[in-house]
């Protein structure tokens, strides 16, 4: 039996440092900064098959993401395909890995495979290489590594608009003296979370699906006080889970980042030690509200207030995803 780290943080550390092919899944390492790499491989990514493989872009990724045996350098250097029991391969080989994972290009796999052919192709992609800075500029010449801190940071900006949100309906909604007590009380804290956070995401990075957001975020609130308080404080409770876990993750981005810093960044960070210290107070802050929501219900949850948590839990994740990208 594995141990488990007692300690969240560590747990967190764990997972991002883990091997990618813990999945089971071969994991292919592109340049994402190269426009022409990155239209090959988001063709390779909708083809049927495409699903089958881990995709992890060098140019954006923290260097724990490249697992044991590459560096940045490599990755963006050239292809490799880390295949699903450890094994490196790069080059020519690595499209082959890619061709035989999707049913429509294993016959130019079976091709390259043939006596011959894959020294030839390997020739064919190292010139393709000779000309690539031509439109790619020089691989490492800025850092991209905080562009997945940057992501997080716009989906904490519009986690705190929705979780603002999410009193606001409570307080709409609820006349129970009590509920409106605790919502009152925490909407002040979302607030200042709110207006912290919006002191570090410039208006460029936030969401563009924010309107969503809030209405989704006061449904959370407004839907659950209408069945009473141990309804409510089982959404907060639910919602606050996942907002801890999602904070730790980023406490140990700013780690990475703290310990090997971006020399030259394409994407411009916030003071990283203040940061840090602001993420780590709204994720305790986050944690006292599950806490106080906890200690304020009583029995156990039936099956329908244990579904809607799962719906929240599964909801908040989704909307992260979302907010990352758009």
């Amino acid at each position: 039996m594995s141990s488990v780290p007692s300690d969240p943080h560590a747990a967190v550390a764990l997972s991002i440092s883990s091997d990618p092919t813990m999945s089971g899944k071969a994991c292919v390492y592109y340049d994402g900064g190269c426009p022409l790499c990155r239209a090959e491989i988001a063709t390779y990514q909708r083809a049927e098959g495409g699903q089958s493989l881990q995709w992890l872009d060098a140019d954006g990724c923290v260097p724990a993401e490249l697992g044991t045996g590459l560096d940045r350098q490599a990755a963006l250097a050239r292809l490799h395909v880390r295949r699903a029991d450890g094994t490196l391969v790069q080059g020519a080989a690595a499209f082959v890995e890619i061709w035989s994972a999707l049913p429509r290009w294993r016959w130019l796999a079976r091709i390259a495979r043939l006596p011959g052919v894959l020294p030839l192709l390997d020739l064919g992609y190292t010139g393709f290489l000779r000309v690539r800075p031509l439109w790619r500029g020089r691989p490492g010449a800025k850092d991209a590594r905080a562009l997945p801190l940057l992501r997080e940071l716009r989906t904490d900006h519009a986690g705190e608009t929705g979780a603002v949100m999410i009193y606001r309906g409570i307080l709409a909604v609820s006349r129970d003296p009590s509920v409106r007590a605790f919502a009152q009380h925490h909407l002040e804290t979302e607030q200042r979370h709110l207006a912290q956070v919006e002191q570090v995401v410039p208006p460029r990075w936030r969401s563009r699906l924010l309107p969503i957001w809030r209405v989704s975020g006061w449904l959370t609130g407004a839907l659950p006080a209408c069945f009473g308080p141990r309804a409510v404080f089982a959404t907060i409770e639910a919602v606050e889970t996942f907002v801890d876990r999602h904070y730790a993750v980023q406490v140990v981005l700013i780690d990475a980042l703290l310990q090997h810093p971006p020399v030259q960044s394409r994407y411009p960070l916030p003071d990283l030690p203040s940061l840090r210290t602001l993420l780590e107070q709204c994720r305790l802050d986050e944690v006292a509200h599950r806490d106080d929501a906890a200690a304020r219900r009583d029995g156990r949850d039936g099956w329908v207030l244990a579904a809607w948590k799962q719906v929240v839990g599964r909801g908040s994740e989704a909307a992260v995803v979302l907010c990352r990208y758009i």
